[in-house]
């Protein structure tokens, strides 16, 4: 019997594994019959596109089977407004097939075909995918911004005079406050100071620095020093544009100013101020606009400037933290940094392989990219990303550059995190995410599934150095299992650390440099500093780079720049014969930090310049200049500027989101053996001890940034130090800090590096949190306690305590009803995390009851048409449709949706939006130092995005801003100036400021009449709108010239018998109808029938529209015999048209009305 109950099993299992096969297969035959549907709607899409494209370049392109599309393209409509048609006496309004073919939208948004607003690029014709990819390229691509832009270090360049330093002690008092409310927002405050008595040494470095800050400060006196009116010079009045400045005039001194000081003044629109108080607002007003973009902040009654109550609650989210910006920017600014290098030597057979991959049949496996270290990887990946965006706007792509090992970029379940939530952003939706580190894992493929399977267009996953993730192979089991079938998947890694498994992926090998790559590489680094080397320095050279390790890209590009560096400082082939005796780069890197510590002037400088390294090296994720001048006491500003830049030069270090790291794991690596492995005094512990005593200094004076809650524990746990870790992730806010952020599995395994498993962490932070309530005094201090409690709440909840989660949860509910109101916003909050664990614990009656009093409360706050009440309105919908109550949900979703697409129209409500709002604020600051071509089509193009949201304002400021920059750049006559009068003119007759518009629409036609061919298709876009806006302020005289040229425009584009030609025929004949011009409307009439019979057939619809308006002209001219043949023909095609669909109801081009209303006619009158 054992044994049959064994072979049962075992017939079991086969059975299993062949079912599970057979599903793996079906799967895949699904998929990839979907794939083979998209890629045919896809190439549907780009033979559209190229069609018009073509029309737009003013080629003749002839298919009878588009001429529908056509129609409802070229003729005369705007947008927001129904045509005006010929009223025919008591007939009514009777328009034509070809006039109601036209656009007729009173809505705008991605739901709608088309747009009178005119844009030659993505948005052209926006329609719900054009919509999807604009947005993507916005939110998923940072244009190259200066560092000053991207960075989220706020950078202010202070000078003073002498005779003010004592208002500069005062001012500097403050700037703790200013620091802190920066780094609320995961931002630096960096105080650049040069000393006056020292200035002039530094001229080069004071100009760097004047040039990457954020705004300049000055306290200036009775005099003023060279060094300051030099600074002024190179700051302000060079390039105003690029950074405010900020002038303190002190006015109390009993000296008078001298001359300088008077011409300063009166060169720039200088901030007089008679206190530092007064001048911090100030400050405060340029940080919040640095960092939030708010123009008019209101300061006037707050004393010191720092108190601010401009968030509003209902901005924040709900506590589901699932989108780490700071994640995203160091992300953004790797992929920034990966592409760089313009330099992209023999990229071309690559980048065919990579499109291949894309453009594969599906099913196929990831793709690995391998070579050694410094092959160029990284660049490869960064340009054809940047290539493919540019390509394939709606193609998605999702990248991730691993950094160094064990810092938080290599953490897998981060990773995973981050690209679920892009894919939840792209498909229009947030939904909740777990933040178990093995949940996530685990979801991550099904989440893969469902959202690719939403998406219209192909998805790309890239992660870079994905050998340098702890345990790889491990977390990332995903990518063995069959991809979704619009799913391609690259990776790149080094030779020697491949997981073996990995080893059978096709593969695309980075070869090593050829002679001539070198050569050009090398000479490409020589023609920026203009020098030359002789024949034989070239030919040792060439000879020495040709084995494995000295032919890579980054090898080379070293050894280029250290010899450009060393022009006219010494003997050159003593120079090349150091540089030969390094055989990798590691060695090389050896050589060049050796170099520049050579090159610093004092003793002092050097041991400076080891410290900064040490450190950047012994932290977990790098250290700011901030932070370095803190724990260095001995350090300046002069020598850290002159210091960092050249490093930074020299490839060594880089900025990634305000902090200081490796370049490349090459030069992290000769840091290590250059300074740490042969320090008899453990350097790395010395090192390690001084970082911790400075974030341990944070946290004593209650400062718990995100610096510390990043650093602190992890260098616990990397000291051994089970004890002080264990206080670390007790102090609450640290704890908070990380778990709002997302790094819920970093604080997971400190817990269980500590010995600590689910139980005691939960029973260890409810003690740590009655003692905190015991010292809690004052509203504020209640608040932070609620939010912890809550926090701990959610922490326990996603660890799968729910029974203890409900504890935290309902002792924040109870702090928020007593501290501040039952009916207020964050009651709700504490309502509808409490309802969570309810619905997860499934009881639903608990949670129903909880989700429907935070819905009370959110609409008596925010009102019935708010975002949070939408939320609510989803989160009863997700417990109904658990509880299976289909009628229930339905109606819910229903008045969610119609909630979320009002907010959506108001101000664009996309998940990540806050990211879209930030470059757009980036483009709007850099437009305003350069100005082209390209910066004023990409403002035209921002102008439609707001155009589409109904953020009308805002469109408009857009819109003039590009019309103004390509009036000033490519002259008043050019075409592109036409564009933006036109947008300008749709824009206005959208806001019924009909004069306006036509001014504006006339002065884009005689732009496109003089600088295109009569027939151009854009000629014909201006007219049909011009026209359109002429009938509707009851000017028909003038519409009748321009529907007269549409008609002529038709005919030459297309040929005197396309139906298109008719349609332009029969709106002519309206025209002339309204002007009782009946002899002149009725051969127009007879000769679109024609055109319509011989090229559609007798019994289309559109000849049936026509019949019915030659009988309303007959019956206009007493003709009712004929009035009453032809109407019968054309209800015979109608009720025809009527019966082939199967339904009786009316076509969507008439009405039941207008029938009755005719047959009426018919009849004589007594």
């Amino acid at each position: 019997a054992l044994e049959a109950k064994y072979q049962a099993m075992e017939r079991a299992a086969t059975f299993e594994h062949d079912r599970d096969k057979v599903k793996r297969q079906f799967k895949i035959f699904r998929e990839t019959k979907e794939k083979e549907i998209q890629d045919l709607l896809r190439a549907k899409r780009e033979l559209e596109a190229k069609l018009q494209r073509l029309q737009a370049q003013g080629i003749q392109v002839f298919d009878p089977a588009d001429s529908d599309s056509d129609d409802n393209q070229t003729d005369i409509t705007a947008t927001g407004t129904q045509c005006e048609y010929w009223s025919g006496g008591v007939l009514g309004s009777e328009p034509s097939m070809g006039s109601m073919m036209h656009l007729q939208q009173t809505f705008r948004g991605p739901e709608f075909a088309q747009s009178s607003i005119d844009v030659e690029g993505p948005f052209t014709n926006v329609n719900r995918d054009d919509w999807d990819a604009a947005v993507a390229t916005l939110l998923q691509v940072t244009p190259l911004l200066p560092q000053s832009l991207r960075s989220n270090t706020v950078r202010c360049y202070l000078m003073n005079t002498a005779d003010t330093q004592s208002v500069v002690d005062v001012f500097l008092h403050y700037m703790p406050n200013l620091q802190i409310m920066c780094e609320s927002f995961g931002q630096f405050l960096l105080i650049v100071k040069f000393p006056e008595e020292k200035a002039s040494q530094y001229l080069p470095e004071r100009r760097r620095e004047i040039e990457k800050s954020s705004f300049c400060l000055f306290f200036v006196g009775s005099s003023l020093p060279s060094c300051m009116e030099e600074d002024c010079e190179e700051g302000f009045l060079k390039g105003a544009e690029s950074r405010p400045l900020l002038i303190y005039h002190r006015l109390d001194l009993n000296s008078e100013c001298s001359d300088a000081v008077h011409q300063l003044i009166d060169k720039v629109s200088a901030n007089q101020s008679q206190k530092a108080k007064v001048l911090c607002k100030v400050i405060y007003t340029n940080l919040k606009k640095e960092l939030l973009g708010l123009e008019n902040t209101d300061l006037e009654n707050k004393d010191s400037g720092i108190e601010d109550d401009s968030t509003n609650w209902e901005d924040e989210d709900f506590g589901d933290v699932i989108w780490n910006m700071h994640d995203e920017q160091e992300q953004i600014e790797a992929f920034q940094q990966a592409s760089k290098s313009v330099c992209e030597l023999g990229f071309e057979k690559y980048y065919d392989r990579l499109n291949d991959l894309v453009t594969a049949p599906a099913p196929i496996p990831p793709l690995l990219v391998s070579g050694g270290p410094g092959s160029g990887k990284s660049l490869l990946l960064s340009k054809w990303i940047g290539h493919q965006q540019k390509c394939s706007p709606n193609t998605l792509i999702l990248y991730h550059f691993v950094g160094k090992p064990l810092s938080t970029s290599s953490e897998p379940a981060l990773i995973i995190k981050r690209f679920t939530a892009k894919l939840l952003q792209h498909s229009w939706s947030m939904s909740a995410l777990s933040l178990d580190p093995s949940k996530l894992l685990e979801e991550f493929p099904r989440w893969l599934e469902k959202l690719s399977a939403r998406h219209q267009g192909s998805i790309i996953i890239i992660i870079d150095s994905i050998d340098q993730i702890q345990q790889a192979e491990r977390h990332m089991k995903w990518l063995i299992d069959p991809l979704p079938v619009n799913v391609r998947v690259i990776v790149s890694v080094n030779v020697e650390t491949c997981p073996q498994a990995w080893r059978l992926w096709p593969t695309l090998h980075l070869d090593p440099l050829s002679p001539k790559d070198v050569k050009a590489l090398i000479n490409a680094e020589y023609c920026l500093v203009d020098m030359k080397l002789t024949k034989e320095q070239e030919k040792k050279l060439e000879k020495h780079c040709r084995s494995a390790t000295t032919c890579n890209a980054l090898y080379v590009t070293l050894l280029a720049k250290i010899i450009t560096d060393a022009k006219g400082l010494g003997d050159m082939d003593l120079i090349l014969q150091h540089c030969f005796q390094c055989q990798d780069t590691v060695s090389l890197y050896r050589l060049i930090l050796q170099s520049v510590q050579v090159s610093l002037s004092t003793d002092q400088d050097r041991q400076l310049m080891r410290e900064i390294l040490s450190l950047i090296y012994a932290s977990h994720n790098g250290v700011s200049e901030g932070e370095l001048l803190e724990m260095c006491t001995d350090l300046t500003w002069p020598v850290l500027a002159s210091t960092l830049h050249s490093l930074e030069c020299m490839y060594v270090i880089t900025y990634c989101c305000g902090l200081l790291k490796f370049q490349h794991l090459q030069a992290w690596e000769s840091v290590k053996l250059e300074y740490m492995e042969n320090d008899e005094n453990n350097a790395l512990s010395t090192h390690r001890e001084k970082l911790v005593q400075f974030f341990s200094q944070q946290l004593s004076r209650d400062r718990v940034t995100w610096r510390a809650a990043d650093e602190l524990p992890w260098l616990f746990q990397q000291q051994g130090d089970k004890e002080k870790l264990h206080n670390c992730l007790l102090n609450l806010f640290v704890s908070q800090n990380l778990y709002k952020r997302g790094h819920f599995a970093e604080l997971l395994y400190y817990w269980q590096y500590v010995g600590m498993d689910k139980s005691s962490m939960a029973a260890a932070y409810f003690e740590s949190l009655k003692e905190y309530e015991k010292s809690c005094e004052g509203e504020d201090m209640i608040t932070r306690l609620a939010d912890l409690y809550e926090t701990l709440g959610l922490f326990l909840k996603d660890l799968g305590l729910l029974s203890q989660a409900v504890a935290p949860l309902q002792r924040s509910l109870e702090i928020r009803e007593s501290a501040l109101d039952p009916d207020h916003p964050s009651v709700a909050q504490a309502l509808h995390q409490l309802a969570g664990v309810y619905v997860q614990w499934k009881k639903f009656g608990n949670a129903e009851q909880l989700y429907k009093q935070a819905l009370e409360i959110s609409e008596n706050a925010h009102g019935s048409e708010h975002l949070r009440v939408a939320q609510e309105l989803d989160a009863l919908a997700m417990l109904y449709q658990k509880q299976n109550k289909y009628e229930q949900v339905e109606s819910l979703r229903k008045r969610s949706m119609k909630i979320r697409l009002k907010v959506s129209r108001q101000k664009g409500n996309l998940p990540g939006f806050a990211i879209l709002r930030r470059r757009v604020l980036q483009l709007e600051e850099l437009t305003l130092g350069t100005e082209s071509a390209d910066t004023a089509r990409t403002l035209n193009e921002l102008g439609v995005l707001y155009y589409l949201q109904n953020n009308m304002e805002t469109a408009e400021l857009f819109f003039k801003r590009s019309l103004e920059m390509r009036e000033r750049v490519l002259g008043h006559e050019h075409s592109d100036c036409a564009q933006s009068l036109n947008n300008l003119a749709a824009l206005y007759n959208e806001k019924k400021e009909y004069e306006k518009a036509e001014e504006l629409y006339e002065r884009a036609l005689d732009i496109r009449r003089k600088a295109l061919a009569p027939d151009h298709p854009l000629v014909a876009y201006t007219v049909k709108h011009l026209a359109l806006l002429y009938k509707k302020r009851g000017k028909l005289d003038k519409a009748v010239p321009l529907c007269q040229l549409a008609v002529e425009i038709r005919q030459k584009s297309f040929g005197p018998k396309h139906p298109s030609v008719a349609t332009a025929l029969v709106n002519l004949a309206v025209l002339y109808c309204q002007l009782k011009k009946h002899n002149e409307a009725l051969p127009l009439y007879e000769c679109a029938l024609k055109i319509y019979e011989d090229s559609l057939g007798r019994s289309h619809p559109r000849v049936g529209e026509t019949l019915k308006n030659l009988a309303v002209l007959s019956y206009e001219e007493g003709n009712f015999e004929k009035a009453a043949e032809l109407y019968k023909r054309a209800m015979e095609i109608k009720e025809a048209e009527a019966s082939l669909v199967g339904g009786k109801a009316p076509s969507r081009h008439s009405s039941s009305g207008d029938t009755f209303s005719l047959r009426n006619a018919l009849v004589p009158n007594p």
